[in-house]
């Protein structure tokens, strides 16, 4: 028997209870990004911004009409689209994968990239542009806010597991064809 086949088998979660802690995660990081970006809004929107360790770290209002470090500026569309593309990725991501102990990871690190990507997508549709406020000043890292901290983590997490953590045949519930032995 191959490493993890066992493992794979047992600790299974409820259908109902995995939906609602997954939703409920993103619902619950959504909001948190919102809610930041509504403060970043209200407190530093028209004014020099707040130093909090001088030299470091700074928060700063900006409007990101770009993607990622504000590349391809005033593509606003197309970033609705992908956004819209990814989220279907992840559903059909999440309907597939085994529901259990085994794959918690994955499953967690599924929704924290879901709310990282929903918490810009509504920046975009209601506003055309995502809200930035976390300055590195130290490094001159382009401003931020809590949404791509979440899809960065989420990311580099992903990349982690799927690279050390799990083998090819852990993937298998992703194929479309049916297996012979299913």
């Amino acid at each position: 028997m191959r490493r993890g086949q066992e493992t794979r088998k047992i600790s299974t979660f409820s259908e109902p209870l995995c939906a609602f802690l997954w939703a409920g995660g993103i619902l619950l990081l959504t909001v948190l990004d919102q809610w930041t970006k509504h403060l970043a809004e209200a407190a530093l929107k028209g004014s020099e911004g707040i130093s909090l360790i001088p030299g470091v770290l700074e928060l700063t209002y900006l409007e990101n009409r770009g993607m990622a470090f504000g590349m391809f500026q005033g593509r606003q569309v197309l970033f609705l689209l992908l956004c819209m593309i990814f989220f279907i990725f992840l559903i059909y991501a999440y309907r597939k994968i085994p529901k259990n102990r085994y794959y918690l990871p994955l499953i967690i690190t599924g929704a924290v990239l879901w709310a990282g990507a929903l918490g810009n997508f509504i920046d975009r549709l209601l506003y055309g542009y995502v809200i930035d406020f976390i300055y590195i000043s130290l490094i001159d890292f382009p401003v931020f806010n809590a949404a791509d901290i979440f899809v960065v983590c989420g990311g580099i997490v992903f990349v982690i597991l799927t690279g050390f953590c799990y083998q090819d045949e852990d993937f298998d519930f992703m194929s479309i064809k049916k297996r012979k032995n299913q």
